[in-house]
């Protein structure tokens, strides 16, 4: 995906971050770096008090900051204020502070974490592992988020390889395979949970993410053995493999006696029924 939204630590303070994948360089929060160096409560306030003393920062400030999408504190994803690692160097010099060159060479380890990530991929998986933990999620569930993200990888390099490269119609496709298992677009399933902007996959449940894992486990399969030369046979395999997972959603839903589509969320969702599991296990060993 063209932007990739992370969190990075600076002494126990969380800096969004996003990597740029055309431009292949970070974007780091300006309003996060600022409240870093300062820990000031307004960073806002404070930048607007920086470009006052600093005229040509002011000058060239759109240039140096432009608008990024980043995750905002309620969860939503909003454009802000951003720079690369240039940028946020050239925003130090106007800060005065103690820390101007502790988090300087902590920028500096951030980029050179990601090159060795571009070399081996596996920290690209373990540093995810981190973030999720981060926000709370349970083991349990970050083990099928994982699992999701390597099965949703090799279906996308599958749809490139059957001559797939807009991004819409990677969106259709995914569109086709989601509502043939779910019964809703990604759209409407995210509308159902009462999502806006964010990651549908990141809220879904366990069962919600090992039925949408076998979707696209079974798309790629498919995909491989039929070779598809066009978007219609794509889409009609698309909706073939949704149909796999609908078939077990069904199976599961008529022994359990309720729709495993849920509206909750996973954080909601996970933490009541491991607590429960976790209750049922301190019985047994007669805790």
């Amino acid at each position: 995906m063209p932007n990739e939204s992370v969190i990075k630590v600076f002494e126990g303070k969380n800096v969004r971050v996003v990597w740029n994948e055309e431009e292949e360089k970070f974007y780091f929060s300006v309003a996060d770096i600022i409240q870093v160096l300062t820990d000031t409560v307004n960073p806002r306030d404070y930048i607007k008090k920086m470009l006052r003393r600093d005229p040509e920062l002011k000058s060239k400030w759109g240039t140096i900051c432009p608008p990024v999408e980043m995750l905002a504190p309620d969860g939503k994803r909003r454009k802000t204020q951003a720079a690369d690692l240039e940028g946020i160097f050239r925003i130090i010099q106007s800060v005065p502070s103690k820390k101007a060159e502790p988090i300087k060479q902590w920028l500096a380890e951030v980029g050179a974490q990601r090159i060795d990530q571009m070399i081996d991929p596996e920290q690209t998986f373990q540093m995810a592992v981190e973030d999720y933990r981060r926000q709370g999620y349970s083991e349990r569930w970050i083990n099928e988020r994982m699992k999701s993200i390597q099965m949703r990888k090799e279906l996308t390099d599958e749809w490139k390889r059957s001559g797939i490269t807009e991004q819409r119609d990677f969106a259709i496709l995914t569109n086709v395979l989601t509502k043939a298992w779910s019964g809703f677009t990604t759209g409407e399933y995210k509308k159902y949970k009462g999502l806006t902007k964010e990651n549908l996959r990141d809220n879904m449940t366990n069962i919600e993410l090992a039925l949408n894992t076998l979707a696209e486990v079974a798309t790629t399969e498919y995909s491989r053995q039929s070779n598809p030369q066009t978007m219609a046979e794509s889409s009609r395999i698309a909706k073939e493999g949704g149909e796999v997972a609908k078939e077990a959603r069904e199976t599961m839903e008529r022994r359990l006696g309720r729709s495993l589509v849920s509206p909750e969320r996973a954080s909601d969702y996970i933490k009541s029924i491991e607590a429960s599991d976790d209750e049922k296990h301190k019985l047994t060993d007669g805790e």
